[in-house]
């Protein structure tokens, strides 16, 4: 699928690989971490809360450190905590994972007074990316298409209403510092734009201690396609081709695919080297995702960049060959990418379901609580990512995320016949989960076509 050019170019500038490396998150990220550094011959440091504590894959790290009570602000969100286990886990290196300090150049930036490695992007990288508004500077320096909109935050309602007037509605005021739909609204008129503005900035500060807020072009029909990329601390930087995320509610993804369907060709190659191209020009060292949305005419705008790892890294690990996570750890060692981009190629087709502890009867109500019966999925091309065991309790104080569910086959088809079949065989009682959602989705004649777009499951629960 794939040749590594390790064999092929110099191993000079390559740093010494991490003995031990803390890992700064919980959950099913973790345990992904902790088996990538065992495969690379790394100690696994894990942190915990309260709330965490005999999570049965904390059993497989090395070391296991309590780092606080239940509430995020007061264990995985605190960093002065997370630095103390580093220093007294003695380790080389901290992966943040997904979520909690992952996107945080201030924390990274800590990481590095104190000598410990950020196994991630340098904070002034994650500034200018990681920032929404930088990051369409930056974007148009690379020549990367972006939204009509405001040159960087709106500071008043006249300003934006000025802005939108010139772009057209409807307009979409959006967080400058982060995502997940915070911070976010879309508005038709002059009216619901002076009224949603002052709230977006609220609910930005609360969310990220960041109030500003930025004005773009909205797309009524779009689906939202994403660029995996890697880039390593010499200037080289590859992509390893696009995902599908339209299917989501509410601005969080519940389906990724990979290879987007019915991408032409050439797109496919034109928004990929895009995202490649901004990656090198940004000296953007570790793993991205450069995200776009593209209208009915495969026209593509950069929507914004994550400076982390995603949720669905899966899908692209499947059709690639590749192991992100331990692409990232090589990085942040200062290994040279192995791979030139001719030495990526796809095959076949990989589906990942988000099972998510909620129920989708009561309006995703979370469904926090003890599970009796888990029973996941097997058989070919499956692949279950999840902490969760029979008797563990589900928490209710984060993410309701508690497993991913991938799949791989040769083509499309093949790979949804084999999604709806591991859904129907997946068991997890009592609490409720997405489950029964995502096999309704795979039996929609609209998905099965590939003809989505970013409110198709809005409109399909309405």
């Amino acid at each position: 699928m794939l040749r590594e050019r390790g064999a092929q170019r110099s191993r000079k500038g390559a740093g010494r690989m991490f003995s031990r490396v803390l890992i700064a998150n919980r959950g099913e990220i973790a345990l992904r971490i902790i088996r990538a550094c065992r495969e690379l011959g790394i100690e696994p440091v894990c942190v915990y809360s309260e709330a965490d504590r005999g999570a049965p894959y904390l059993r497989l790290a090395d070391q296991a450190i309590c780092i606080g009570p239940g509430p995020a602000k007061e264990s995985y969100l605190n960093v002065s905590r997370i630095i103390s286990a580093a220093e007294v886990a003695n380790v080389d290196a901290i992966h943040p994972g997904y979520g909690f300090l992952s996107e945080r150049a201030d924390f990274a930036r800590v990481c590095r007074d104190c000598k410990i490695e950020f196994i991630g992007p340098s904070p002034e990288a994650m500034a200018r990316l990681g920032d929404k508004v930088a990051c369409k500077r930056a974007a148009k320096e690379a020549k990367v298409p972006i939204f009509p909109g405001s040159d960087g935050a709106i500071e008043d309602e006249d300003e934006a209403v000025k802005v939108a007037s010139k772009i057209g509605y409807p307009v979409i005021i959006k967080a400058a510092a982060g995502g997940g739909g915070r911070g976010m609204r879309v508005c038709h008129n002059e009216a619901t734009l002076r009224s949603n503005l002052k709230q977006a900035a609220q609910e930005a500060q609360a969310a990220f201690g960041n109030g500003a807020v930025f004005i773009e072009k909205f797309l009524e029909h779009a689906r939202h396609v994403e660029v995996q990329v890697l880039g390593d601390k010499h200037g080289h930087a590859i992509h390893l081709y696009e995902r599908d995320c339209s299917i989501q509610r509410r601005h969080q993804k519940l389906v990724e695919e990979a290879p987007a369907p019915n991408l032409d060709r050439k797109r496919r190659e034109a928004v990929c080297e895009s995202a490649a191209r901004l990656i090198r020009e940004a000296k953007y060292a570790g793993a991205a995702t450069v995200e776009f949305l593209m209208d009915a005419k495969q026209n593509f705008y950069m929507l914004e960049v994550n400076t982390r790892v995603q949720v669905e890294h899966p899908v692209t690990e499947q059709i690639t060959g590749v192991d992100i996570v331990k692409e990232m750890i090589r990085i942040a060692a200062g290994e040279p990418l192995r791979f030139r981009q001719r030495d990526i190629a796809t095959r076949g087709h990989a589906i990942e379901c988000r099972i998510n502890a909620e129920d989708p009867e009561r309006k995703f109500m979370p469904s926090p609580g003890p599970v009796d019966r888990f029973e996941p999925p097997g058989g070919p091309g499956v692949r279950l990512d999840t902490h969760v065991v029979t008797g563990y309790t589900v928490p209710p104080n984060y993410d309701s995320m508690i497993a991913k569910l991938i799949v791989h086959a040769d083509d499309r088809r093949q790979a949804i016949t084999r999604m709806a079949r591991a859904l129907r065989e997946f068991r997890v009682d009592p609490i409720k989960t997405t489950i029964p959602l995502h096999r309704q989705l795979m039996e929609n004649s609209q998905f099965i076509e590939g003809g989505v777009d970013i409110h198709f499951l809005d409109r399909l629960l309405k």
